[in-house]
């Protein structure tokens, strides 16, 4: 079997339902200790042969390019599109406290009353079993409810929920640009409704030298797209005018967007970290930086509640 087809879901493995057994994830990594093991796992390496999958797959493409839109890919519009919606039902309320808006966790009580049914709506009859596991990792994406924060764990938890999705074969390997452009991406715009709303605090973040207070994903997804692209260079992405202009087409730039719109004074000192990068000659070279970047700051500095390994990672045969 290809390398592809075995990081993102062949046909052959969604042949029969009795391929899988599923278990309620629970928390693996509970000490400095367990990173090592984590590391290790089989977990770690579906996990980031997702992640680099879907970045070879999307390089040089735009964000409005065609791309095959398969019925699991619209259903899981439909379902954050459910979650968008709920926001709007759920205004902020009034509290002394300018962050972390309360009104976050009667939205966060909604989606936990509903995950397993909104992820049941999107997978098979036949793997409905698979819905409880999955749902944990669609919880623990949003950010967290006591704290009323969300950070790079959380924009993770949402990724191995797709890895799962894939590791079923719910998501299949030419569902590559979709899972990126259609479904990340609305991710994206719901989570960046869900933190200007509830003003949630950054979970995790290193301030100014962390790389984005939120995301890390869409900038390695962002700048495969722009490796090669004949005219804009890194150096291209601190003018407003090249962003604007641009960040329909690109992931990278879009958020690139959503910063300059949240932070305020010169982008050399809110973002130094972007800013340094906006050095580097090639595109290429930023994604490679960015890869290992998040290896070290992300899944080895894990401060999120996610449950690996889940059994749809390790695909267990019964």
């Amino acid at each position: 079997m290809a390398e592809s087809e075995r990081q993102t879901g062949s046909s052959e493995e969604a042949v029969s339902p009795l391929q899988h057994s599923f278990m309620i994830p629970k928390k693996e990594i509970n000490m400095v200790s367990d990173m090592a093991k984590w590391k290790r796992s089989q977990a770690y390496a579906d996990y980031i042969g997702f992640i680099l999958t879907l970045n070879e797959g999307i390089k040089g493409k735009k964000l409005t390019c065609e791309y095959r839109v398969s019925e699991p890919v619209k259903k899981l519009v439909d379902l954050l599109n459910t979650l968008d919606r709920w926001i709007d039902e759920t205004p902020p309320v009034d509290q002394p406290s300018r962050f972390g808006n309360k009104a976050f966790r009667t939205w966060y009580a909604k989606l936990d009353q509903e995950a397993e049914h909104l992820v049941a709506e999107v997978i098979p009859k036949h793997l409905v079993e698979a819905a409880p596991e999955a749902a944990v990792y669609l919880k623990e994406s949003v950010g967290n409810s006591t704290r009323i924060d969300y950070g790079t764990g959380h924009e993770a938890a949402f990724a191995a929920f797709l890895c799962c999705l894939c590791k079923i074969g719910v998501l299949r390997v030419d569902d590559q640009l979709a899972i990126v452009f259609k479904v990340f991406n609305r991710y994206l715009e719901v989570m960046r409704k869900l933190q200007k709303t509830y003003r949630m605090e950054p979970a995790g973040s290193q301030g100014v030298w962390g790389l984005d207070d939120f995301q890390f994903l869409p900038f390695i997804w962002g700048s495969s797209q722009l490796i090669d692209h004949p005219n804009l260079e890194p150096r291209h992405f601190v003018d407003e005018r090249v962003v604007n202009e641009n960040h329909k087409d690109y992931m990278f730039l879009e958020c690139i967007l959503f910063i300059t719109e949240m932070k305020t004074g010169p982008f050399a000192e809110h973002s130094n970290q972007l800013w340094n990068i906006s050095a580097v000659p090639s595109w290429s070279k930023v994604n490679q930086g960015l890869i290992r970047m998040y290896k070290a700051e992300v899944l080895m500095n894990m401060q999120m509640r996610l449950q690996f390994p889940g059994s749809a990672f390790r695909r267990e045969a019964v």
